[in-house]
């Protein structure tokens, strides 16, 4: 029987599809993030980014919609002697519970743009007072690039559109830039990439 979940397919390879090291804008950014915190990782993957802040004291939760993906991050956390929480899930059947979470980061999440709109959202609500939304994804202009995520412009981000949905907190970095984006096979070199880091009042 053929696997219909294209992204179980791209992780059933034996590598990690992104490698296994930490996304370098989040890696920038967690000293921002509460001490022992509850970390909600939004379209995990293969894990790398939950298994690098489980290693920093985090308390780590991680959706996808990827079995595969999952299980890898599983092996991964194991060889690092840390523990995640993990759920399989669609973004679109996934509630995220209100005032749960101090910090939930979306690193190249990328869903159709209704679909985003309510999972930002649904982030808004689900943060703590105090509590940090940390996102990097590729910007419209990453198709010039071409050099990893979606070929469809309705599922890039523009920051217009971030500020608007994350509307409720205070973004204290929100900008478009290019730079060099190398993660295992999957992101290869120049990238024009959305940054934001928005904060819930207390």
């Amino acid at each position: 029987m053929t696997n219909s979940n294209p992204w179980d397919v791209r992780y059933s390879a034996g590598e990690y599809y992104y490698g296994t090291e930490p996304n370098e804008f989040l890696k920038a950014n967690t000293g921002l993030i509460q001490p022992a915190g509850d970390v909600l990782c939004l379209a995990e993957g293969e894990g790398r980014n939950a298994v690098y802040l489980a290693q920093l004291g985090f308390r780590v939760t991680a959706v996808d919609g990827s079995a595969v993906g999952l299980s890898k991050m599983d092996q991964l956390a194991a060889s690092k002697k840390v523990s995640i929480t993990s759920i399989i899930s669609d973004l679109a059947a996934f509630s995220i519970e209100a005032t749960k979470w101090d910090c939930i980061v979306s690193i190249w999440c990328h869903l159709p743009k209704a679909l985003r709109k309510q999972v930002h959202q649904a982030a808004v609500g689900g943060l703590r007072p105090g509590g940090l939304m940390i996102l990097e994804a590729y910007q419209p202009r990453q198709l010039e690039f071409k050099t990893g995520g979606p070929s469809d412009v309705e599922m890039l981000m523009a920051l217009n559109d971030l500020r608007e949905e994350f509307s409720g907190l205070e973004l204290t970095l929100a900008q478009e830039i290019e730079r060099d984006v190398h993660e295992g096979k999957g992101h290869f070199g120049k990238s024009a990439v959305v940054q934001v880091i928005a904060r819930k009042p207390n």
